[in-house]
């Protein structure tokens, strides 16, 4: 029986060779490990199986293609293929470190990021915060703010409330353990049936060196469930009202769940659009503005993951590559501005929501507007990563490569390798001679004038699934517009010289010797300004830095390293504006630790 049994098996499968033109043979098609997916798991699996790719629910001792985790970059140990997480994006985009990391773009630019609110960080910035609005009240009496308080690790809208008056902080002993960013509150927000709402826009970081963004043509509103009124005393407390969050709104008796992606409590993006569209607005304007807003964001927030990834995967040793799905929370002024709310690591892919059949009996249900939306942003994603593309492409680029180093009929160049006297070099020919015989064989051509053709009948992975697809829902943003925005990416050379001097691999902080050294090899010190001089400044800074952090590490980090740059660029150039003080500062950097490594090389 277990003979019979093989052997149906075995013809079964020769069967299915054969009906698929050998093709699986030759193209074994895209591994993906979801085991560490949670709850983008179903979103996922649609993904999949309209790519056709194969999926392993349960992990493998072999390698994958692709790791899927559902939290964090460490979900699982992996070192090969690509994860859909870089490490420290968690850390990177929480609402501290963004606001460190938006105001420090402000300064720099204070025109370009005037898109994300005015913000202070608790604890330390609390005297600060009072300070400044008692100063501005006092300036204008009519002057009637209203602040929201927003916890650091917070998510879900956790946490989250509206005040009118710094007083109405409420400074626990969990404010200590758990900072926290207070920020102006959006007073006149766009209303659509008399409702505030966001928009939940999912952005791809597809690779991090070089910069490459996509943004989805598509994304989620949510609707707030109780009509909207500018903040008072008597409706501060009134969360279905001001808070946007679906986690909140959803337990509102007004909530309503729509199979209409026009209708609802959650509607796609784009049906905003038309209906603002037939109001006459500007919407190609908006959509600029946004791709703008996203980008600038993007640039603030790299240099710091550049320095969590070098720490995690250094550069030399075996790694994977990584890639990630963001998500915008936007939220449109009256007068159609957007707004950056917040920025998460790990927006939800559900494609259900829980409705409650009786009390305390929950069933998951399908949300049409989540699945057409979340469904093609993974899947398209995943397209945009397939490595097989990569190696479609690796093979047509290495095949124009050997055209290019033998510009002469291919027939005839073992002949050429044969009168090489460099054994190394005659060994080195032989094997691109065989592999370019290997090309002959499939593109069947002879001359350097047939090999676009040849190229053309190179073996490809298998278009089927690939045709069947619609369009991609991903437009890519940068490097298309690098041009417009390449100017803003000065601290992102400033987090260059930081990693070059961090020494030893696998850190995150610089000692005080990579400091000095930094300083010598950029010759920085002079007699207004002592190695001396540069101790104090190190301590000074990095003991504030380190005060504030949870982390308990010693040294000078990536933030307080900025600091430290900046105040070196005012003391040298102290008639130009910021950015141009620390943009000249950063060349002279560059320039001088090139002549050195050039002395180098020629010692």
């Amino acid at each position: 029986q277990g003979s019979a049994g093989r052997t149906s098996r075995g013809t079964a499968r020769r069967a299915s060779g054969r009906r698929s033109g050998g093709e699986s043979a030759r193209w074994p098609g895209v591994t993906v490990d979801s085991s560490k997916a949670k709850t983008s798991l179903e979103a996922l699996k649609i993904s999949l199986r309209q790519l056709r790719w194969k999926e392993f629910p349960f992990g493998r001792r072999l390698p994958c293609d692709i790791y899927w985790h559902g939290v964090s970059f460490h979900d699982n140990n992996i070192f090969s293929g690509q994860v859909n997480k870089f490490p420290g994006m968690m850390e990177t985009v929480r609402k501290v470190t963004l606001s460190r990391a938006m105001r420090t773009m402000g300064d720099l630019f204070p025109l370009e990021y005037n898109f994300y609110p005015r913000s202070w960080i608790l604890p330390e910035e609390l005297s600060l915060f009072v300070d400044e609005v008692r100063m501005r009240k006092d300036s204008n009496p009519s002057w009637k703010p209203t602040f929201i308080v927003k916890p650091d690790g917070g998510c879900q809208g956790d946490g989250i409330y509206l005040i009118k008056d710094p007083s109405d902080i409420r400074l626990t002993g969990s404010i200590q353990i758990r900072p926290a960013v207070v920020q102006e509150y959006i007073c006149k927000p766009l209303l659509v049936d008399k409702l505030k709402f966001d928009i939940r826009l999912y952005v791809l970081l597809k690779s991090l060196e070089p910069l490459e963004i996509y943004i989805a043509k598509d994304g989620l509103s949510r609707f707030c469930t109780q009509p909207y009124q500018e903040p008072t005393l008597k409706n501060l407390h009134q969360v279905f009202m001001h808070l946007t969050n679906y986690s909140l709104n959803i337990h509102s008796g007004n909530f309503i769940h729509s199979d209409s992606v026009n209708t609802g409590s959650k509607r796609t993006f784009s049906s905003i659009l038309c209906r603002l569209s037939s109001r006459g607005a500007d919407v190609k304007k908006l959509w600029s503005d946004i791709i703008s807003l996203v980008i600038k964001t993007i640039i603030a927030l790299t240099p710091e993951l550049k320095v969590y990834y070098q720490s995690d995967i250094p550069a030399g040793k075996p790694g994977p590559t990584c890639f990630q799905i963001l998500g915008f929370d936007i939220l449109l002024t009256k007068s159609l501005k957007p707004m950056l709310l917040e920025v998460n690591a790990n927006p939800s892919m559900r494609i259900e929501h829980e409705q409650e059949l009786s009390p305390g009996v929950f069933e998951n249900v399908p949300s049409p507007v989540d699945e057409e939306v979340k469904v093609a942003v993974i899947r398209d994603t995943l397209r945009l990563v397939d490595p097989q593309k990569k190696k479609s492409k690796d093979t047509h680029l290495s095949f124009h490569t050997y055209l290019l180093i033998f510009p002469t009929k291919l027939q005839s160049l073992p002949a050429g390798v044969a009168g090489m006297k460099d054994k190394q070099h005659k060994h080195h020919s032989l094997k691109l001679s065989l592999k370019l015989k290997f090309y002959l064989k499939l593109g069947s051509c002879q001359s350097l004038k047939q090999a676009p053709e040849a190229s053309k009948e190179l073996p490809d992975a298998p278009k089927s699934a690939e045709a069947a697809l619609p369009s991609l829902c991903l437009k890519q943003v940068f490097p298309k517009y690098a041009k417009q925005f390449s100017y803003l990416r000065l601290v992102d050379r400033v987090a260059a010289l930081f990693i070059h001097f961090l020494g030893v691999k696998g850190t995150t902080k610089l000692g005080p010797t990579g400091f000095r050294t930094f300083i010598r090899n950029c010759k920085l010190s002079n007699s207004n300004f002592s190695m001396a001089a540069v101790d104090i400044l190190y301590i000074d800074i990095t003991r504030r830095w380190n005060s504030m952090s949870i982390d308990k590490e010693s040294g000078m980090c990536l933030q307080a390293f900025v600091e430290a740059f900046f105040c070196l660029a005012r003391k040298k150039y102290k008639s130009l504006p910021l950015h141009e003080q620390v943009s000249s500062l950063i060349e002279l950097c560059e320039n001088r630790l090139a002549a050195l490594h050039g002395k180098r090389l020629l010692c």
